[in-house]
Order: C-alpha cells, then sequence, then structure tokens
C-alpha cells in the first residue's frame, strides 16, 4: 500500500494533489492514501477564517473551500491531524473525529481508525504546558486567549491514548515527540536549523506528551510536521515484558513550497482480507466510553486519574468485552459511515462576505457518532454552557494579559507532569517562520553568501507564474546516515516537469534557505501600529528572496 505522507499543508490542498498525480504517472505508482500533518486549514469561509490564529494579512482562503463545497473532490483518500493554524470552530465540531469534505477524514482531538488493516492514530494541536490541564472550553466568537488555547494539547486526549494496548502501525502529531532529534542525523538537522540548538542541547524541544506517547504506543511509524524542514530518525524501544523490542521509524516533512521536501511516498504492506474503506477501531472507541465521564469543558486545571490511593478507578484500557459491546452499538458495522453534510454555507468568490462572523455548530456526525455510543458532545456541551464560559473568557482579557486570573481560571501553578513548557519554539526564532504574537523583519547584511546573491542579481529576470509550480525530484535525499535504515524513497516534492518555474531553476543550486550561514540582524520596526489589545506594535515582515515566492505567499505563520 503506497501512503504519501504530507507535512504542513497551509491549504494548499491543490497543488499536493497535483504533486500526488505527477508523482503517480512519473513513477507509475498508485496511491492509496494521503497523511497530513496538521496546519490542514479547513477554512469554509470568511467567518472561519476569522477563527484561524495567524495575522490578519495571512488569512487567504486558499483552496480547501472547493473540496468543502464539492466543487472539486479529492482524488485520494485523505486523513489529516489538527496543528496549531487551523479553524478551530470548523474542527471543533468534531471532537471525535469526521469527515470535513467528501474522502477528506480528520481524526478529531485524538483519534485511531483503521484503513485496509492498518491502525492509523493522532493528536491534534501543539503542546503548551499552561492549556495542557484544562477542558476543551473554548467556542466562537474567540478571544486572543481562546483563539489560540483551542489548538493547544489537553491531557484528557493523552491519558485516554495511553490506555491502548494494542499496536498502533503509524501515528501523527504536528509537533515533534520531545528527544527525538538524538536518534536521527542532529548535526543535519542544526545545519538546516541553526536556531534550534538551544532547545536540542537543552532537550527542551518539542512535545514532552508526544514523547510519553512514543514511548508508550511504539508505532511502527510516526510522522509530524510543525518545524518545516525534513527529519528521519529510527528509534528502538526497550522491551515490554516478555514481547519483542520494537522500533519506530520517525519523519517530519516540510511544508507545501519551491524546493521543500514536503511529500514522501511509504510503502507500508497492507493485511489480507482487511476492508478496503476506513473503519472504526472497537479499541479506540471502547476507550472513548469508558473515558466519557472524564471530560471537562471548563477551563479550570485537572489531572486524570492515577494509581496513587486517591482514585478508585485509573485504568481505563479497554476489555475485550467492551470492544464487543462497541460492535454491538454499531450494529456489528464498523465501516465508517459517509455521512459528511455543510454545515454552514461555502465562500463564494462571486460573492464574497468578508464581514461574515464566526459560526457555532454542532456536526450530526458528532450527533449520530454520540448517540449510538453514549457519548458527550463536548462541543454543544460548552455551547449550553455559553455564559458562565463566557464570563470565565472574559476574564483572560487580550493578548496583554500575560498573568491568568486564578480565581476564575484556576491555579495553574498546582504541580502537574510537565511543569515547564517545552513546546519548542518557544525561545527561539525561526526565521523561515513567523510568531502569531509578534512578526519580525528580517534584514540582510550586505555580506550575504552566493546562494542568495545569485537570487539577488536574478530578481529583475524572474517570472512569477499565476501559481506555484514545484521543482523536479530530488533523488536519495535523507538526512545521513538514515537512508539505508529507513529504507524511504526519494523525497517527492514536484509537480509536472512540462510546468517550469521560469528561472528557478538556475537559482536551485543555492539551495534551502535554511543553508544561508550568514548573520542576520533581527530586529523590530517601531513605526507599525499594532492591534487594539496586543502586546505592541505589530512590525511586518521582510522575507528572503521574497520575489521568488510571491504567489506562493510564502509568508508563513509559526511553526
Amino acid at each position: 500500500m503506497k501512503i504519501a505522507v504530507e507535512g504542513c499543508c497551509h491549504g494548499e490542498l491543490d497543488k499536493i494533489y497535483e504533486t500526488i498525480e505527477y508523482l503517480e504517472q512519473k513513477e507509475g505508482v498508485k496511491v492509496d492514501l494521503l497523511l497530513c500533518c496538521g496546519d490542514f486549514q479547513a477554512v469554509r469561509n470568511e467567518g472561519d477564517l476569522k477563527c484561524m490564529a495567524v495575522p490578519a494579512k495571512y488569512r487567504t482562503m486558499q483552496t480547501f473551500y472547493k473540496y468543502y463545497s464539492g466543487e472539486k473532490a479529492a482524488p485520494v483518500l485523505t486523513i489529516f491531524i489538527g496543528g496549531n493554524h487551523e479553524a478551530s470552530n470548523h474542527l471543533q465540531e468534531l471532537p471525535y473525529g469526521g469527515w470535513v469534505a467528501p474522502n477528506i477524514y480528520y481524526l478529531g482531538y485524538a483519534g485511531v481508525i483503521r484503513y485496509k488493516g492498518i491502525r492509523i492514530g493522532g493528536l491534534s494541536g501543539i503542546f503548551k504546558s499552561r492549556d495542557y490541564r484544562k477542558g476543551h472550553h473554548e467556542f466562537p466568537p474567540y478571544n486572543p486567549e481562546t483563539l489560540r488555547s483551542a489548538y493547544h494539547i489537553r491531557n484528557i486526549e493523552v491519558f485516554k491514548l495511553k490506555q491502548i494496548q494494542m499496536p498502533i502501525d503509524i501515528f501523527m502529531s504536528h509537533d515533534w515527540p520531545r528527544g527525538i532529534y538524538y536518534y536521527g542525523s542532529t548535526k543535519e538537522l542544526l545545519r538546516k536549523k541553526k536556531f534550534l540548538r538551544q532547545e536540542v542541547e537543552s532537550n527542551s524541544l518539542g512535545s514532552p506528551a508526544a514523547e510519553e506517547l512514543l514511548a508508550h504506543l511504539q508505532p511502527s511509524y510516526w510522522f509530524s510536521a510543525h518545524l518545516h524542514v525534513k527529519f528521519a530518525a529510527i528509534m528502538q524501544h526497550p522491551p515490554k515484558g516478555k514481547s519483542a523490542p520494537r522500533v519506530t521509524k520517525f519523519l517530519s516533512l516540510d511544508k507545501c513550497l519551491p524546493h521543500r521536501e514536503f511529500l514522501q511516498i511509504v510503502d507500508i504492506p497492507e493485511r489480507p482480507g482487511s476492508s478496503e474503506g476506513l473503519e472504526y477501531d472497537p479499541e479506540w472507541l471502547a476507550i472513548l466510553k469508558a473515558t466519557n465521564t472524564l471530560q471537562r469543558t471548563t477551563p479550570h486545571p485537572w489531572n486524570p486519574p492515577e494509581n496513587n490511593g486517591l482514585h478508585e478507578r485509573w485504568d481505563f484500557s479497554a476489555s475485550e468485552a467492551a470492544m464487543m459491546q462497541v460492535v454491538e452499538d454499531l450494529s456489528g458495522d464498523l465501516g465508517i459511515p459517509d455521512n459528511f453534510s455543510l454545515t454552514v454555507p461555502s465562500y463564494n468568490p462571486n460573492k464574497p462576505h468578508p464581514q461574515a462572523t464566526p459560526s457555532y455548530n454542532t456536526n450530526p456526525q458528532t450527533t449520530e457518532l454520540c448517540a449510538k455510543l453514549g457519548l458527550t458532545d463536548i462541543y454543544a456541551q460548552v455551547g449550553r454552557g455559553e455564559d458562565e464560559v463566557a464570563r470565565v473568557q472574559g476574564s483572560t482579557g487580550g493578548e496583554d494579559d500575560d498573568d491568568e486570573d486564578e480565581d476564575s481560571l484556576g491555579s495553574t501553578d498546582e504541580p502537574s507532569e510537565y511543569p515547564t513548557d517545552t513546546s519548542g519554539l518557544s525561545g527561539s526564532f525561526n526565521p523561515d517562520e513567523i510568531t502569531i504574537e509578534d512578526e519580525w523583519e528580517e534584514e540582510e547584511l550586505k555580506a550575504e553568501v552566493k546562494g542568495d546573491e545569485l537570487f539577488d542579481a536574478k530578481a529583475g529576470e524572474i517570472h512569477t507564474p499565476s501559481r506555484m509550480v514545484l521543482p523536479e525530484p530530488k533523488c536519495g535525499v535523507s538526512p545521513p546516515p538514515l537512508p539505508d535504515l529507513m529504507n524511504l524513497p526519494p523525497p517527492s516534492h514536484s509537480t509536472p516537469a512540462h510546468a517550469q518555474f521560469g528561472a528557478d531553476r538556475a537559482a536551485q543550486g543555492s539551495g534551502d534557505d535554511e543553508d544561508v550561514t550568514a548573520a542576520r540582524i533581527l530586529k523590530r520596526t517601531s513605526i507599525e501600529s499594532g492591534d487594539a489589545g496586543s502586546r505592541g506594535p505589530t512590525p511586518r515582515i521582510k522575507r528572503r528572496n521574497q520575489v521568488i515566492y510571491t504567489a506562493a505567499e510564502d509568508d508563513e505563520c509559526e511553526g
């Protein structure tokens, strides 16, 4: 079975599907499944744009709405998790997962499903310690605080995943498991992303929650994104009991842009006699049923039950009887129904509504699943308690409120398993990204390396097409010394060769932006005016080689 793995999507569905189609024709293969590792940006209309945590000037519709409206159909079954740039109000409609468009499936806050017998799990969002112990209390219209906390991972989701006992084949997370960089070519990673050195050396880069899940689940493959770099690693786990030690092949990919390694095709054997379509996983559904009463929809901190003598029950793993009951609840049919339906009007480019307000809707898919299994639609529950939660949310104030109100939010200073925020990028500036709270201007020194001089010299000659066109695939590019161990095919990041990218090929020899070794001056501009309630002025960003990526809108956002 050929599985295409994509890093950060950033709404570029058209380009991703075009790349897959080209690779299928060029290599003579058929891709069965596309896995997307976050920042999917399932934006349906202008109201959804306002629920996405990006600076206003980066709020563009992209192409997802075409698949949502039915104007286009996804040519390959697509499964994705959420990242930190999502239309949160849309994804919150599907806390347990569901179809966001025909043939495009979201795994939910956390989820496990089956495809052709392969167990695929995922965890949406990124880790932030300040929100980790809260419930899913956010709802639109979001304030500056909840706009961001909506995509932060919660301990209840990690607790559910830690109840899994059966082997997982593939797992996806947006941010990396902390420490995974030690199992690959760390030197190569730091050559590409020099600004990560401090976090790597202090082992504070990545998610400690994902690190814990990696140690527990020990999946055969773990795919991530977020840092916009290709990185591969092999991790051999210590044996559990009398079981043979398991090995996890980790792969993180870049974002969909020219000369980036954003797509990888992986060959995974399918299991004979398995169903052709997507199926619910009985173990996971049994865990959802068992942990239903543990869910919270308030911002108050909460710790899951532990075997410390204080809780009557702490083991919520699924028994065989519980799994059989799930099958019975579903009338013996584990197939995920094709029950997608529109819940809001789709964007119409001929009749734009820039003043549209964020929508708050329950989703019939969630309603149906909850009715079958006796689960709680937590998004609907938040809506019913809107007045109380709104009062709490209002107390957080705007972006300039750094200290939370402990009376309304509960003490966030209580001990937890992750006392510090190690979400990665929190203390480093990534010149390839744009942080949410602060945008930076990147000013080049006159003494620039030859690679950038080439781009600058050719700038006047470059013709940028109306849409981004990607170069032909490079061969044999994998972080050394891992290619032999990973046994991965060449990175795939191309569209048809007949669509040339002007002088882009001449400039290809200069390498990636991250390869630039010249020093930089990073400074804030003091003349830009920020939004009301922000921490300060909102400087604008000046991108390197901006002339090349004008059509591609390379001014992406943080991680």
